[in-house]
């Protein structure tokens, strides 16, 4: 691996950097790493744990996913081990909190993450600037099942809408790329001394525009997968410093190899098993900033409720189901008001469980009801596919069903529901999501 001599020269100033141990790590193959959903009760029966993140493994090699129908349906997240040590920052910091903003959330490893530890009761709003990323999150959060998330696709200013409306905010930058060298030969070619600099700007832009949206007391997490201080202890510095903040630091005799910094934590490739990755935890001083007022509440437009089937959702009297004219959308009572508001002043992709779409006089059962953590599934008929069978489902091939149970049928695999079908008896409509359909060949 041919890494630029100014990188190198970079490392040099790192006090903690071992050069040649740090090269001979990235001569290796990265790690592999899993994180286990809470729902379906899938327990693959890996035993090479995560040592920071509860539910999360290391494989022994990498399986292709595509072709693991238990990857479609939600019941695991591939995440890079580094990155998953927010677990332990949400478990002390985060669980008491009411509203969670991650403000660069794509493609969703800390979302979902943050799915399994935040309180049911919180409200998180995962958000992603460029559209086309903001739609991959989307897809990754349905499949996590959650109805207590909102997916926004925004920039991070227009959070400036929203003075002091989040409790924590967690500020994954997009950044240089150092880290993922091993993991993504091409980010050695990407970089240079101006990139650097020029994601070190647009991370102070961001950290900025988080400030506005954060309450007083509030936690803002910020992480890159980057190694130079000018993206790192450096912004630190500079906004704890412009914007009074406190930066903790939290204890890590459990977690030997973490190098604990002037203003963050360090990941090396040599020191612990994942890729390049750094974090800080900086919670903000009692000061002046404006905070979320009641007359916000204004904006919200009334809302038309629609009678369904009361078996559909578990905990069911949790909810208020609505129809717009195009959807049935059911919010939880706790969130309604945040998420109805929260749909007036940002661009929401996901905003409460869809349930049905309407087609002329039809309401077609959504995917994203399918996959909801709350779907009561013993309301619907259902059927199990063998692999093959499930296969061809998710890449919106045709598949035949016993013509018994004609109607819309919940397909699942090993218990876990993939989506819906149509059985017409002599064929099926598949209402997989074609967007999300798998187009690799696989035999």
């Amino acid at each position: 691996m041919k890494l630029p001599e100014a990188f190198i020269q970079n490392l040099t100033t790192l006090p903690e950097m071992d050069i040649p141990a740090f090269i001979n790590a990235l001569e290796d193959s990265s790690p592999v790493s899993i994180r286990l959903n809470n729902k379906n009760d899938y327990h693959p029966g890996h035993k090479n744990k995560v040592p920071w993140c509860e539910n999360a493994f290391y494989l022994d090699e990498r399986p292709l996913f595509t072709a693991d129908p238990e990857f479609h349906a939600g019941n695991f997240y591939v995440q890079e081990a580094s990155s998953m040590f927010l677990y332990q920052i949400a478990e002390k910091y985060l669980k008491q909190c009411k509203t969670v903003l991650d403000m660069c959330a794509a493609p969703g490893g800390k979302s979902t993450l943050l799915c399994n530890v935040l309180s049911e009761d919180c409200l998180l709003v995962s958000n992603e600037i460029i559209r086309s990323r903001a739609m991959i999150l989307a897809e990754n959060i349905i499949k996590w099942g959650n109805d207590n998330v909102v997916v926004t696709n925004n920039a991070p200013e227009d959070f400036g809408k929203l003075p002091g409306f989040f409790d924590a905010i967690v500020v994954d930058a997009p950044c240089s790329g150092e880290g993922m060298f091993r993991k993504d030969p091409g980010a050695i070619d990407e970089w240079s001394a101006y990139n650097v600099q020029q994601c070190a700007i647009r991370q102070k832009e961001i950290l900025k525009s988080a400030d506005l949206t954060l309450k007083n007391d509030g936690y803002l997490i910020y992480s890159t997968c980057t190694y130079n201080t000018d993206e790192n202890e450096q912004n630190v510095l500079w906004f704890a410093r412009e914007y009074q903040y406190d930066i903790i630091n939290p204890d890590l005799n459990n977690f030997p190899g973490i190098v604990q910094s002037e203003a963050g934590l360090r990941f090396y490739p040599d020191k612990t098993k994942g890729e390049g990755f750094f974090i800080s935890i900086l919670r903000k001083k009692n000061t002046e900033t404006q905070h979320f007022g009641t007359n916000y509440v204004k904006k919200i437009k009334p809302i038309k409720q629609f009678p369904v089937d009361e078996n559909i959702l578990k905990k069911q009297q949790e909810y208020i189901i609505t129809d717009n004219g195009q959807q049935i959308i059911a919010y939880k009572h706790l969130h309604k008001n945040e998420m109805l508001l929260l749909g007036e002043i940002l661009n929401t992709i996901i905003c409460g469980i869809s349930l049905y779409s309407r087609k002329g006089k039809d309401l077609i059962p959504e995917h994203q009801l399918a996959l909801s953590k709350v779907l009561n599934a013993e309301n619907f008929e259902s059927a199990e596919l063998s692999l093959k069978e499930a296969i061809a489902y998710l890449k919106r091939e045709n598949i035949v069903l016993n013509d018994n149970n004609r109607g819309y049928i919940l397909v699942k695999y090993k218990g876990s529901p993939l989506g819906w079908v149509k059985n017409l008896g002599n064929r099926c409509n598949n209402l997989y999501p074609a967007h999300w359909r798998i187009r690799m060949n696989i035999g």
